[in-house]
């Protein structure tokens, strides 16, 4: 069965673990089974707490980037390996199984033009570079196609099939994001399904980044496409409650997503789970944190 994720976003900006103990209680009332950790500064997490924590409480970390804007990783692929290196550290040493994101290249980067195919071969050199690195610590490594205004390099479920099938790696997979969907797909399903085999994680997130339920986003749809192709991995709720500086303004978010942001997690998570089970999409159900 898939299991029900939270990005931590929707709790705070960055990873805290004194702050994510205070909401315990909360992710066991809502069957919380992972927690999305961004690592856009890997030094912020406390390895060790943080490892801990999960073993604790049986909450699976998943983590997540976007490469900073000052590093081209196609003309300077050493300075982005640099980067994603302590990610790849922190992410394994607190046990995650993967590292996703857009960590092929810059949030808000564009040029304006279409994707050449210079730089097709750029970035898919890079993300085997990356995808065999991250192999050496036991991840997965996510690639998550975006909308046209966040980047011109992959915007679609396709999209990331091509780099995929381009790539051959083992361990690379796609990460699909319903916010970036509703942008560029033709209908979910066929956003998902054009993914073939490569599917691997599902950001669910409102078009207004706020609590699923009060956008445009047509749930049902959504978790009727993922039933169909017989889904069974992480789907994560993502929303920009609260948002690192360090991409605030490339996703620009300059003002609230929620009139409460305790709707976020008490409406949107429950919101999820009722459109999956009208579309017979099956959540392991059993609680996350334990006695």
């Amino acid at each position: 069965m898939a299991q029900l994720g939270l990005h931590t976003f929707a709790v705070a900006p960055k990873w805290d673990v004194a702050v994510m103990r205070a909401h315990r209680e909360k992710l066991d009332t809502h069957q919380v089974r992972v927690l999305e950790i961004p690592l856009l500064d890997p030094s912020e997490i406390n390895v060790d707490e943080t490892r801990a924590f999960c073993e604790e409480t049986g909450i699976t970390p998943v983590c997540s980037l976007g490469v900073p804007a000052e590093i081209d990783v196609i003309a300077d692929p050493d300075a982005g390996m640099a980067f994603l290196e302590p990610a790849f550290a922190v992410a394994s040493g607190i046990g995650a199984p993967s590292l996703s994101g857009v960590t092929y290249g810059t949030i808000g980067k564009i040029s304006g033009l279409a994707r050449t195919q210079a730089e097709f071969d750029g970035t898919a050199r890079f993300i085997d570079r990356a995808a065999a690195r991250a192999k050496t610590f036991g991840l997965g490594l996510g690639i998550e196609p975006c909308n046209r205004y966040e980047t011109h390099i992959m915007n679609t479920g396709a999209d990331g099939r091509a780099y995929c099938e381009a790539i051959g790696a083992d361990n690379v997979f796609i990460h699909l994001d319903t916010y970036h969907m509703n942008i560029e797909e033709a209908s979910f399903d066929k956003g998902f399904a054009d993914c073939g085999p490569h599917l691997g994680y599902v950001h669910l997130s409102e078009s207004n980044r706020g609590a699923p339920g009060t956008g445009m986003i047509d749930w049902d749809a959504v978790f009727q496409a993922l039933a169909g192709l017989g889904f069974n991995g992480i789907t994560t709720l993502e929303s920009m409650n609260h948002v690192h500086e360090a991409i605030a303004s490339a996703l620009a978010i300059w003002r609230p997503v929620a009139d409460d942001p305790n709707d976020v997690i008490d409406n949107g998570l429950p919101y999820l789970r009722d459109a999956a089970r009208r579309a017979g999409f099956n959540y392991t159900a059993s609680s996350t944190c334990g006695a």
